[in-house]
Protein backbone atom coordinates (compact mmCIF):
# COMPACT_ATOMS: atom_id res chain seq x y z
CA UNK A 1 0.00 0.00 0.00
CA UNK A 2 1.17 3.52 -0.66
CA UNK A 3 2.89 5.18 2.29
CA UNK A 4 4.03 1.94 3.89
CA UNK A 5 7.69 2.61 3.19
CA UNK A 6 8.27 0.39 0.15
CA UNK A 7 10.52 2.74 -1.76
CA UNK A 8 12.65 3.91 1.16
CA UNK A 9 13.00 0.41 2.58
CA UNK A 10 13.93 -0.94 -0.85
CA UNK A 11 16.62 1.74 -1.19
CA UNK A 12 18.11 0.70 2.15
CA UNK A 13 18.02 -2.99 1.20
CA UNK A 14 19.78 -2.25 -2.09
CA UNK A 15 22.67 -0.75 -0.10
CA UNK A 16 23.02 -3.65 2.33
CA UNK A 17 22.40 -6.64 0.04
CA UNK A 18 25.61 -7.17 -1.95
CA UNK A 19 25.04 -7.92 -5.60
CA UNK A 20 21.40 -6.81 -5.61
CA UNK A 21 19.99 -3.97 -7.66
CA UNK A 22 16.90 -1.91 -6.95
CA UNK A 23 14.10 -1.73 -9.48
CA UNK A 24 11.30 0.71 -8.77
CA UNK A 25 8.48 -0.20 -11.16
CA UNK A 26 6.93 3.29 -11.11
CA UNK A 27 10.32 4.88 -11.89
CA UNK A 28 10.86 2.43 -14.73
CA UNK A 29 7.46 3.33 -16.20
CA UNK A 30 8.28 7.03 -15.94
CA UNK A 31 11.65 6.47 -17.64
CA UNK A 32 10.21 4.46 -20.51
CA UNK A 33 7.24 6.77 -21.16
CA UNK A 34 8.82 10.12 -20.34
CA UNK A 35 5.73 10.87 -18.24
CA UNK A 36 5.01 11.08 -14.51
CA UNK A 37 2.69 8.41 -13.08
CA UNK A 38 0.13 11.09 -12.20
CA UNK A 39 0.19 12.30 -15.83
CA UNK A 40 -0.35 8.76 -17.14
CA UNK A 41 -3.33 8.30 -14.81
CA UNK A 42 -4.80 11.67 -15.81
CA UNK A 43 -4.24 11.40 -19.55
CA UNK A 44 -4.69 7.67 -20.20
CA UNK A 45 -6.45 6.28 -17.13
CA UNK A 46 -5.66 3.69 -14.50
CA UNK A 47 -6.19 0.70 -16.80
CA UNK A 48 -3.47 1.92 -19.19
CA UNK A 49 -1.12 2.49 -16.27
CA UNK A 50 -1.80 -1.03 -14.94
CA UNK A 51 -0.97 -2.48 -18.38
CA UNK A 52 2.37 -0.63 -18.40
CA UNK A 53 2.98 -1.81 -14.84
CA UNK A 54 2.37 -5.46 -15.77
CA UNK A 55 4.77 -5.21 -18.71
CA UNK A 56 7.53 -3.86 -16.45
CA UNK A 57 6.86 -6.49 -13.79
CA UNK A 58 7.14 -9.30 -16.37
CA UNK A 59 10.34 -7.74 -17.70
CA UNK A 60 12.11 -7.38 -14.37
CA UNK A 61 10.97 -10.63 -12.77
CA UNK A 62 13.03 -12.42 -15.43
CA UNK A 63 16.22 -11.19 -13.73
CA UNK A 64 17.85 -12.41 -10.53
CA UNK A 65 19.23 -10.53 -7.53
CA UNK A 66 16.82 -7.64 -7.62
CA UNK A 67 14.78 -5.79 -5.07
CA UNK A 68 11.58 -4.86 -6.83
CA UNK A 69 9.48 -2.07 -5.40
CA UNK A 70 6.04 -2.19 -7.01
CA UNK A 71 3.15 0.20 -6.57
CA UNK A 72 0.37 -0.61 -4.15
CA UNK A 73 -2.03 -1.74 -6.87
CA UNK A 74 0.37 -4.06 -8.70
CA UNK A 75 -0.42 -7.04 -6.46
CA UNK A 76 -4.13 -6.68 -7.21
CA UNK A 77 -3.59 -8.08 -10.69
CA UNK A 78 -3.84 -11.89 -10.43
CA UNK A 79 -1.17 -12.44 -13.09
CA UNK A 80 1.27 -10.01 -11.42
CA UNK A 81 0.57 -11.64 -8.06
CA UNK A 82 1.18 -15.13 -9.47
CA UNK A 83 4.44 -14.02 -11.10
CA UNK A 84 5.70 -12.36 -7.92
CA UNK A 85 4.84 -15.33 -5.72
CA UNK A 86 6.39 -17.87 -8.12
CA UNK A 87 9.59 -15.91 -8.73
CA UNK A 88 10.45 -14.04 -5.54
CA UNK A 89 10.00 -13.52 -1.84
CA UNK A 90 7.09 -11.10 -1.40
CA UNK A 91 6.86 -8.80 1.60
CA UNK A 92 3.66 -6.96 2.49
CA UNK A 93 4.67 -3.83 4.37
CA UNK A 94 1.58 -3.16 6.42
CA UNK A 95 0.60 0.14 8.03
CA UNK A 96 -2.60 1.48 9.56
CA UNK A 97 -4.67 4.02 7.60
CA UNK A 98 -3.78 6.74 10.12
CA UNK A 99 -0.06 6.01 9.77
CA UNK A 100 -0.33 6.06 5.98
CA UNK A 101 -2.24 9.34 6.13
CA UNK A 102 0.43 10.95 8.31
CA UNK A 103 3.21 9.74 6.02
CA UNK A 104 1.69 10.96 2.76
CA UNK A 105 -0.56 13.89 3.68
CA UNK A 106 1.89 16.45 2.29
CA UNK A 107 2.27 14.64 -1.05
CA UNK A 108 0.24 15.65 -4.07
CA UNK A 109 1.31 13.07 -6.65
CA UNK A 110 -0.89 10.15 -5.54
CA UNK A 111 -3.43 9.63 -8.36
CA UNK A 112 -5.83 7.51 -6.30
CA UNK A 113 -6.04 10.16 -3.57
CA UNK A 114 -6.57 13.31 -5.65
CA UNK A 115 -10.19 13.60 -4.56
CA UNK A 116 -11.49 13.34 -1.00
CA UNK A 117 -8.10 12.54 0.53
CA UNK A 118 -8.76 11.24 4.05
CA UNK A 119 -8.00 8.46 6.48
CA UNK A 120 -11.35 6.95 5.50
CA UNK A 121 -10.43 6.87 1.80
CA UNK A 122 -7.11 5.21 2.63
CA UNK A 123 -8.94 2.69 4.83
CA UNK A 124 -11.31 1.92 1.97
CA UNK A 125 -8.47 1.26 -0.47
CA UNK A 126 -6.66 -0.84 2.12
CA UNK A 127 -9.80 -2.86 2.86
CA UNK A 128 -10.25 -3.63 -0.84
CA UNK A 129 -6.63 -4.70 -1.26
CA UNK A 130 -5.77 -6.38 2.03
CA UNK A 131 -7.02 -9.87 1.14
CA UNK A 132 -4.56 -9.97 -1.75
CA UNK A 133 -1.78 -8.29 0.23
CA UNK A 134 -2.08 -11.04 2.84
CA UNK A 135 -1.13 -13.58 0.16
CA UNK A 136 2.43 -12.25 0.37
CA UNK A 137 5.06 -14.63 1.75
CA UNK A 138 5.79 -12.32 4.68
CA UNK A 139 3.91 -9.53 6.43
CA UNK A 140 5.80 -6.82 8.29
CA UNK A 141 4.00 -4.16 10.29
CA UNK A 142 5.65 -0.79 9.64
CA UNK A 143 3.66 1.31 12.14
CA UNK A 144 6.00 3.22 14.46
CA UNK A 145 9.07 1.77 12.70
CA UNK A 146 11.74 3.51 10.68
CA UNK A 147 12.50 2.24 7.18
CA UNK A 148 15.88 1.09 8.52
CA UNK A 149 14.15 -1.03 11.17
CA UNK A 150 11.83 -2.51 8.55
CA UNK A 151 14.82 -3.27 6.30
CA UNK A 152 16.47 -4.97 9.29
CA UNK A 153 13.41 -7.18 9.78
CA UNK A 154 13.44 -8.11 6.10
CA UNK A 155 17.16 -8.92 6.30
CA UNK A 156 16.41 -11.14 9.30
CA UNK A 157 13.82 -13.07 7.29
CA UNK A 158 16.15 -13.39 4.30
CA UNK A 159 19.06 -14.57 6.45
CA UNK A 160 16.88 -17.05 8.33
CA UNK A 161 15.66 -18.56 5.05
CA UNK A 162 18.99 -18.67 3.20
Amino acid sequence: MMGCGKTTTAQILAKVLPGYTLVDIDSEIEKSTGKKISEIFLKYGEQHFRELESIKIRQFLQNNNQIISAGGGAFENPENRRRFLENSKVFFLKASPSTIYERIKAENHRPLLRKNFSIEKIAGILTLREANYKKANYIIDTDKKSPAAVAGEIMGVINANS
